[in-house]
This record gives structure tokens, C-alpha cells and sequence, in this order.
């Protein structure tokens, strides 16, 4: 876990722009390991993620340290289920347990209903795949998107208690 005195809490507007930079700042290595450029996360503009922000069924955490925004995590719901994306943890912080507390930060903000999050990341994204399969995750299959190759995980929410997951492994950004 980390170490910071970390408080997690909806992101607004106000807070669009330090958003856009710091999923930047973390998919850089994301599309170094891809050799992608224009992986959706490094070319979503401002206006496309301040319209994200207020969608409908799309919750946006944020993990702030003092003032920064160190961590961020989007889950979009739909009827029974919530699909985690942009997961992403300030490159100089990655690895204390971060991204852990976001993914399930979200937990209290799904509908009663969901009964089941998934998550998908790049194939080749090894420490994002062992920190979500340590978290419950069951990978269920893989899809081709253009060049890239996403792994599409599952969780089926009330097999694991919190408490049983480890926090050692640490991704650095899921798309």
C-alpha cells in the first residue's frame, strides 16, 4: 500500500485538464510497449473528456495527493455491469499501491444491481494483468483492435473479499 495520504473523490470539470495530463503522463510507456503513438487514451482531446466526465452511466474517480492528481480510474455502467478503463497512476508514483486503491475505490459508487466489472488492458501489459487477476480477475478473452491486442478480464463482484488481495503488483494504466 502506499504510503501517501491519498483521498479519492469524483473528478469535475474543474479538474479536466490535470486529468488529460496525467493519463498522458501515464500511457506514454503503454504505447512505447505497443510502439502506438495513437492509442485512444494519448489522443482523447479536452472537449472529448469533459463530455466523458458528465456522460451519462461514466463515473470518474480521482486519487489526489494534497492538491495533485496523482491517480485516476473511469468506470462506465451499464445495466448489470461496470467496465473499468483508463486506470492510470502518475508515472513518478506508479507501484505504492495507487491503482489498487483506485480499482476498487469504485466499488461504492456501482448500482446494487452490478454483479459483475470488467476491465481490459493491452495482451502484453504483464504487470497490469498479474495486479488485475490478483484483484479476482479471470481472464475471459482477447480482442483485436487495429494493431493492438486488448485482454478483456472479468470480476464477478462478492467472490473475493477485499481483504484478500494482495497489493504488490501495480499497473501503470489500463485503456
Amino acid at each position: 500500500m502506499s504510503d501517501l495520504d491519498i483521498t479519492i473523490s469524483l473528478v469535475t470539470d474543474e479538474h479536466a485538464g490535470e486529468l488529460l495530463t496525467l493519463r498522458r503522463a501515464a500511457f506514454v510507456t503503454e504505447a512505447q510497449v505497443y510502439g502506438d503513438p495513437n492509442i485512444p487514451p494519448l489522443t482523447q482531446t479536452l472537449s472529448e473528456l469533459r463530455a466523458d466526465l458528465v456522460a451519462d452511466g461514466v463515473v470518474t474517480l480521482g486519487a489526489w495527493s494534497g492538491h495533485r492528481l496523482v491517480g485516476s480510474v473511469r468506470v462506465e455502467i451499464e445495466d448489470d455491469k461496470a467496465t473499468l478503463g483508463r486506470l492510470a497512476v502518475a508515472p513518478d508514483l506508479q507501484g505504492k499501491g495507487i491503482g489498487t486503491q483506485m480499482m476498487f475505490a469504485v466499488l461504492p459508487h456501482l448500482p446494487e444491481e452490478t454483479t459483475e466489472i470488467w476491465v481490459f488492458t493491452g495482451k502484453d501489459s504483464k504487470q497490469n494483468l498479474a495486479m488485475y487477476q490478483k484483484a479476482g480477475y479471470e481472464h475471459q478473452h482477447d480482442q483485436v483492435a487495429g494493431d493492438l491486442t486488448y485482454a478483456y478480464l472479468r470480476r464477478i463482484l462478492g467472490e473475493m473479499d477485499d481483504s484478500d488481495v494482495q497489493t504488490d503488483a501495480e499497473p501503470t494504466h489500463s485503456a
